[in-house]
């Protein structure tokens, strides 16, 4: 587990990235889950707000059960750890084409994302983001089409706090190198010192990467542990992205963490102020049960964790809506932090 600081950079003006929200002719180069207005929708141009947690699949490739669990607690999303076979062994194409058949039966929105890249310049054997990169496009045969219901979330927490000023360019330029391959899917980007931008390297530069990507469909995940233990901390980070027009959801919080306590009830409710997503870490398989929603894939036995994340106050239950791609004749068929917890770096 690395230790994160505790405060934020100062960061640029919002007016900075008032720009970068894209255009009509822009929304008409993707398809499916697309930006439009600094806004995450629908192919019909309805907001979609995740309401989710993450699964841990790349370690538990038994547990698909899990997602028809996921979504009998409410969720409308889930996120999927996937591998690359860089640290682990790789999730074969057949593995991701059955994730995505079993997200569409359960009238899930799925987030696939390839974990390798965690800590990327301090945890040794970790991919880069170019590598993760070339990871979906020996998958994009189980990809094709499937852009109503998939979001590629191009590597978790892709850096640590070494180098992590390589983040603009190397996320700027795995987002080319997936549409130079084709692919039209929304794109989700995790924010680097480990997910939690403490340097304010996402803040500042997301104009930057949001520009990189041609056809403007890029989504910003901020991961909230220790450095967000201060509601005001909370705020201004999803308010500066809010204010600036540019997508941002929490991919990653718990209740508690090794380096602080976040604070996940303004996580929450700051989320349903502004309409953001958030996905909470994780539904089971963390060592010793740290940060699980449910005792050992139990679906009937909550942790106070998934107490707090599916039935309190501004939680899944009450405020997820399903995608209205399955409310409008959508299919549900056809092609369809965070190692496990002895490995604690969510």
């Amino acid at each position: 587990m690395q230790k994160r600081p505790g405060h934020l950079l100062p960061t640029e003006a919002a007016t900075s990235l008032a720009s970068a929200s894209g255009t009509a002719d822009e929304a008409e180069a993707a398809t499916g889950i697309r930006v439009s207005n600094g806004r995450v929708v629908e192919a019909n141009g309805n907001d979609f707000v995740m309401r989710g947690v993450n699964h841990p699949h790349a370690w538990y490739t038994d547990r698909t059960g899990s997602l028809a669990d996921i979504k009998a607690k409410d969720a409308n999303t889930v996120r999927v750890v996937l591998s690359s076979g860089h640290h682990w062994p790789m999730t074969s194409i057949a593995e991701v084409s059955t994730i995505v058949r079993l997200c569409k039966r359960n009238r899930l929105i799925c987030v696939l994302e390839v974990h390798d890249t965690t800590g990327y310049g301090e945890v040794s054997g970790a991919a880069t983001l170019s590598e993760a990169a070339d990871y979906w496009i020996k998958v994009k045969g189980a990809l094709q089409g499937q852009e109503n219901y998939v979001v590629i979330n191009i590597g978790n927490e892709p850096h640590g706090n070494r180098d992590f000023e390589r983040w603009t360019a190397d996320t700027s330029a795995a987002i080319r190198k997936l549409r130079d391959a084709g692919f039209r899917h929304a794109i989700m980007v995790d924010a680097p010192n480990w997910g939690q931008d403490h340097s304010a390297t996402m803040r500042n530069h997301a104009h930057t990467v949001f520009d990189a990507d041609p056809n403007q469909n890029t989504i910003f995940s901020i991961h909230m542990y220790g450095v967000y233990e201060n509601a005001d901390t909370v705020r201004d980070y999803l308010n500066f992205f809010d204010s600036a027009g540019l997508p941002i959801l929490i991919g990653e919080f718990g209740d508690w963490h090794t380096d602080g306590n976040p604070n996940e009830d303004a996580i929450m409710a700051t989320a349903e102020k502004l309409s953001l997503g958030y996905l909470g870490w994780s539904w089971s398989g963390n060592t010793g049960g740290y940060l699980d929603m449910v005792h050992n894939f139990n679906a009937t036995s909550l942790t106070d964790w998934g107490k707090r994340i599916f039935s309190g106050t501004n939680g899944i239950a009450t405020t997820a809506k399903e995608a209205t791609i399955y409310a409008s004749g959508g299919s549900t068929g056809g092609n369809g932090g965070t190692a496990p917890r002895g490995y604690l770096q969510a």
